[in-house]
């Protein structure tokens, strides 16, 4: 259900009709640090990412306590000791994962449709501003699909928690180059068992977040267009 509702109420049209009105009604109040006229584009991506953090984390979370509350929210993937004994499994991941990625980035629509926020170009703020954004959703993301998924049906399914997680995280990548939808499919496999191995969701995080970056950098610069300045003209 929370990815219905995201795909519905979490993008571009529900900005358009309440939340960008709403920015500049503020702005006319004297909030004029907002800038929308320069970053619109970014406010609705942090629309999308808040929509994300909400249906993935601030919503099923809260609702699993209240319904078992002897069980410890920390299963579900937040665990940290341990962790630094599989930071190797990190290094193996990156270590296929990026030969991947360099073959996915000569595929004719990665350049154009890398990084989603296409002003991430103008400047560094831009671009930073973007990524941090980005993180918090992969956060978020990785906290649902190798957390609370795998987390809440490991019992009743052992290791088959993996492939029914697979499914839906394959399903929102559509729309995406083509093959980074089919390589959503052994993402989800191989992240999923690292985390039920470690129950733990950072390495997962880490190698998502290090891929995203990645790639966005890549599409920059075979595009010829990484930030040439710091901070973006306001002028105007």
């Amino acid at each position: 259900m929370t990815l219905t509702v995201q795909e519905y109420y979490g993008g571009r049209k529900l900005y358009d009709s309440i939340i960008r009105p709403w920015l500049f009604q503020m702005e006319a109040m004297g909030w004029r640090k907002l800038h929308l006229a320069q970053f619109d584009e970014y406010y609705s991506y942090a629309w999308w990412v808040a929509a994300r953090v909400i249906g993935y984390v601030l919503l099923p979370f809260p609702l699993w306590k209240i319904l078992y509350p002897k069980d410890s929210l920390l299963d579900l993937g937040l665990r940290i000791r341990g962790f630094s004994r599989h930071i190797w499994i990190y290094v193996v991941c990156l270590a296929v994962v990026i030969p991947a990625m360099l073959i996915v980035a000569n595929q004719p629509d990665f350049g154009t449709y890398y990084p989603f926020y296409k002003l991430s170009s103008r400047s560094w703020f831009d671009l930073l501003m973007w990524e941090s954004i980005y993180f918090v959703q992969f956060f978020a993301l990785e906290l649902f699909f190798r957390g609370f998924i795998i987390g809440t049906l490991r019992r009743t399914l052992g290791s088959a928690a993996i492939f029914a997680m697979a499914v839906p995280y394959c399903m929102i990548h559509y729309g995406k180059p083509y093959l980074e939808a089919h390589g959503a499919i052994v993402a989800g496999i191989v992240l999923g068992s690292l985390s039920a191995k470690t129950r733990s969701i950072y390495a997962g995080f880490l190698v998502h977040i290090t891929v995203a970056l990645s790639m966005d950098l890549l599409a920059l610069w075979h595009r010829h267009a990484l930030p040439t300045v710091f901070m973006p003209s306001f002028g105007g």
